[in-house]
């Protein structure tokens, strides 16, 4: 969606957000599975904190869009809600990560 996003008229001018939000939007996927593949719970769980941390970054950079006029009211709800549950999804990985028999 992000990528959908940013590729559109508005943003044109502003090259270096849309370049930062397709990052951090990569960012949080490509961390899961960095994660995921280094085989040791807690350094899973480390890189599910800073995918947490880039959904965050994500989410600052939408206010900066819809502040600047580059997508509707309907377009930021809809990714924001989406943002918002996937850091809630997030947040319960890591909070399950941080059990004693987990880590």
């Amino acid at each position: 969606m992000v990528y959908q996003l940013t590729r559109t008229g508005t943003w044109i001018g502003d090259r270096g957000l849309a370049s930062q939000m397709q990052r951090a939007a990569v960012s949080i996927m490509s961390n899961l599975a960095e994660g995921f593949e280094r085989n040791s719970p807690r350094d899973f769980h480390r890189f599910v904190v800073i995918a947490k941390a880039s959904c965050g970054e994500l989410r600052s950079q939408l206010y900066v869009t819809l502040d600047a006029g580059y997508m509707s009211v309907e377009q930021f709800d809809d990714i924001m809600q989406r943002c918002i549950e996937l850091g809630r999804i997030l947040g319960g990985l890591k909070a399950s990560l941080r059990r004693p028999d987990a880590v």
